[in-house]
């Protein structure tokens, strides 16, 4: 099953070796999944060396940052991570929703860091990928790539950025200041449900020898480091909540599918606590809903297809949110006269609000669809869904802009800002929302082989392995034997603490 998985044991000594020598040379350690799982667990000496060191760098000490655990500031780790409680008079049901703040992560300022790190260091600590020759090729749709090209920095390797040309320009500001080289940003047609068209153009850099293509959708290190580390973290903070509400109970954990890596930790919620899996996506493109297409622009969850890492059978509850809904409350959430409007109006607490500029466009997304998922489910003051901010609205900036001039050339006032209130979370219907049944899980998992067998070179076979639930549990249980990889070869580099 090498195509379809990398399994944890050294397949090439001397690329391995190799490896050594360039993170010695660069003094690069590498914390394990368990570590970033817990950062309790980091030896009190990385910890401390922290302090020096700058979470927006490119410094190998930021490595172990990425991590849900992570302040406000991003210079010290926290005992529960950061996140929101979102007020019943913003969402309108009485349940809890829960969501995570993603822009604590260190360099990017999005959690998709993490997901890089857990692609590119399973090659790493194999013998799969030499930094000295190989380059590491992200495809994504924004802040994947973004991850990739600051692991890569770390790393010491060439990192080249794939991505749609219609995403924000703060994506390409970043990457700009980041490459080696202007040619390692490479724009592929369209936007967010554009994904085949960046597949192709990896297909096309594949055939350079030296390429190396991390694809996080179909690369299981990204299931498997959201379902240990992620996971986990989600956990901590429902746990934080259970020590003032003893009988609360966790109802979702919702997230939107993009790569569907973050979703892996609904598994692992599901598992320890009965939580429904709630898969979130645009109605403009509803792949899960009606094996659709179209277009959208709720940043960063591409679409058109089912990622590989995707644990379809297992999913409980697919949603629609419009991208009408997210790019309101971008700006709604962030201007002046909405936070005025929010304040003055609806009574929200200042501080509240302003907190809420951790929320990007596909944050937005994920609450709309956690309060559909609160109403059709008739949850109460006692349930929790738990959710995530993937980035926060920095990145945004230039779409308000672009809303503003769409909308309301003329200026955006207070009773536009009333409007989007009522009709964007008053007005927040359970609609566009699937109960999953066996056989509807099957025919969103069968529209998985048109991507994956006939263009991507998936045997069948290894396609439908992943229909079993055995075959996650394998790879979540693989966890110590990574583990065990990074801490060899830390020992090699001089790195072992």
């Amino acid at each position: 099953m090498s195509q379809l998985n990398i399994s944890p044991e050294v397949v090439d000594e001397q690329t391995l070796s190799k490896a050594h020598a360039c993170l010695r040379e660069a003094g690069v350690a590498l914390p394990t999944l368990s570590q970033l799982a817990d950062p309790q667990t980091i030896p009190p000496e990385r910890l401390a060396a922290l302090a020096q060191v700058d979470p927006g760098q490119p410094h190998p000490a930021n490595l172990w940052r990425v991590h849900w655990f992570n302040d406000a500031v991003g210079t010290h780790p926290t005992g529960v991570p950061g996140h929101l409680v979102l007020p019943e008079a913003l969402t309108g049901v009485k349940t809890r929703i829960v969501i995570a703040l993603g822009d604590r992560f260190p360099m990017i300022g999005a959690h998709k860091v993490l997901a890089a790190y857990g692609c590119l260091v399973p090659r790493l600590v194999t013998g799969r990928f030499d930094p000295g020759r190989h380059k590491a090729v992200w495809p994504s749709t924004g802040n994947y790539c973004r991850g990739g090209v600051a692991i890569s920095r770390i790393l010491g390797c060439r990192g080249i950025a794939v991505l749609p040309a219609g995403m924000s320009r703060e994506r390409f500001d970043w990457l700009e200041r980041w490459v080696a080289a202007p040619e390692d940003i490479v724009r592929t047609p369209g936007t967010e449900s554009n994904v085949k068209e960046i597949y192709d153009r990896c297909a096309a850099l594949a055939a350079v020898p030296d390429n190396v293509i991390l694809n996080q959708f179909s690369e299981f290190g990204n299931y498997l480091v959201h379902h240990h580390c992620t996971g986990r973290a989600m956990e901590r903070v429902f746990a934080a909540l259970q020590v003032e509400t003893p009988a609360l109970r966790l109802a979702a954990f919702v997230s939107a599918t993009g790569s569907a890596g973050t979703l892996a930790a609904g598994d692992y919620l599901k598992q320890r606590h009965g939580a429904r899996i709630v898969a979130v996506e645009a109605s403009e493109c509803p792949t899960l809903l009606e094996n659709g297409y179209g277009e959208h622009n709720i940043q960063g969850i591409g679409d058109k297809h089912i990622p590989l890492i995707h644990n379809v059978m297992n999913t409980d509850v697919a949603v629609g949110v419009s991208d009408r809904s997210s790019d309101a409350l971008n700006q709604l959430f962030n201007s002046d006269v909405g936070k005025r409007y929010l304040v003055q109006r609806q009574k929200l607490d200042p501080a509240c609000v302003e907190a809420l500029a951790a929320i990007g466009i596909s944050g937005w997304a994920n609450v709309v669809a956690a309060i559909k998922v609160a109403k059709h489910f008739d949850l109460g003051a006692d349930d929790v869904i738990v959710t995530v901010a993937t980035d926060s609205a920095r990145m945004y900036a230039s779409e308000r802009q672009r809303y503003v001039q769409r909308h309301y050339a003329q200026g955006f006032d207070e009773v536009h800002a009333g409007e989007l209130f009522a009709r964007h979370l008053g007005g927040i219907e359970a609609d566009h929302l699937l109960e999953l049944t066996h056989s509807q899980r099957k025919r969103i998992f069968n529209l998985g082989y048109f991507t994956w067998v006939e263009q991507q070179g998936i045997s069948v076979d290894q396609f439908d392995a992943r229909r079993d639930q055995a075959f996650w549990g394998r790879l979540q249980a693989s966890v110590p034997a990574w583990d065990a990889l990074v801490e060899a070869f830390n020992g090699k580099t001089g790195a072992k603490r």
